[in-house]
């Protein structure tokens, strides 16, 4: 682990010099990386390992003229007063009203519209969802959740995304949070319950999905979103999102269990030393334990007690 990828790198440096000395075919090679036989020809031709730098070499509008660009650049005072005039300085063209609009500083009606809050929840309602990440080894899958309100997130990494992972997750939860666990939301995945097609049959009835005897246990209320609106599970989503961007995304594991360490330093640097703008300043951890000092019929235990540091 070290080395730094850029967003959209699938390959790390090994890789592309094992693939420069290879003499197999592009669809062995494609096999053996997980990637697309393009990825393999590219690197095969090139002569570095390294990326190459991307964009125009020389940045220059694509539509307008070295002399409309000049009288583009005209002094903000004149620019407010065309535009308060509707009048283009700079000539009919269409990319000129643009370069003008985009330089002048936005007004109350340019302002985007701020989007719609959550509702307020007090502590105690998870998000869940799973993402596939991969190591030099091969796949796993990442099973994250995140408490809406105070923003804890738990993530733990599985060999396979299936309803007893699913239901063995719901219970390393419930054991790491120190208060009670209300509501989970989910996705339809036939992890967290069945297909709505079998969901009201006599034997889906008697028997209930794992995930959902799990909820049961413990007096759990599982909600699921409406097929085919991941938005609604928008804050899990976000949160698989950066955690992809702080591991896999920027580093490359040489096996599973770097990743685990890695994942697991990064959950405790985010609970326990990120402060969120959300939580006015506050780390989630500590949002967690003003709460106990609000609610503390809510808690299964003192939170303070599992914070890291000489008290634990």
């Amino acid at each position: 682990m070290g080395q730094v990828l850029h967003g959209c790198a699938t390959t790390t440096e090994a890789v592309r010099r094992a693939i420069q000395n290879s003499q197999e075919s592009l669809r062995a090679l494609a096999n053996r990386y997980g990637i697309n036989q393009k990825t393999v020809r590219k690197w095969r031709n090139r002569s570095s390992a390294t990326d190459l730098p991307t964009g125009p070499k020389k940045p220059r509008s694509t539509v307008l003229s070295v002399e409309e660009e000049a009288v583009v650049v005209i002094p903000p005072a004149y620019i407010a007063a065309a535009r308060r005039l509707s009048v283009c300085p700079a000539g009919d063209h269409p990319a000129s009203h643009a370069l003008l609009a985009a330089s002048l500083p936005a007004t109350p009606r340019d302002q985007p519209v701020a989007g719609k809050k959550f509702k307020a929840y007090p502590i105690g309602f998870f998000h869940i969802d799973i993402a596939e990440v991969r190591t030099e080894e091969g796949k796993l899958y990442l099973f994250v959740a995140i408490d809406r309100t105070s923003k804890f997130a738990f993530a733990r990494l599985e060999d396979a995304a299936t309803v007893h992972s699913a239901s063995t997750f719901l219970n390393a939860l419930i054991q790491a949070v120190p208060y009670k666990i209300r509501t989970v939301l989910t996705d339809n995945g036939v992890q967290f319950c069945d297909q709505p097609s079998r969901r009201n049959g006599p034997t889906a009835r008697l028997r209930m999905h794992m995930f959902d005897k799990t909820c049961r246990e413990h007096e759990i209320e599982h909600r699921l979103t409406k097929p085919n609106h991941p938005w609604t599970n928008g804050q899990v989503e976000r949160m698989n999102r950066t955690i992809k961007e702080a591991t896999v995304k920027r580093y490359h594991y040489d096996h599973h269990d770097q990743l685990r360490r890695h994942l697991a330093d990064f959950l405790d640097a985010y609970n326990f030393a990120r402060r969120l703008k959300t939580l006015k300043g506050l780390t989630p951890y500590e949002f967690i334990c003003k709460q106990w000092t609000i609610e503390p019929k809510r808690f299964k235990l003192e939170p303070i007690h599992q914070m890291p540091g000489l008290n634990t």
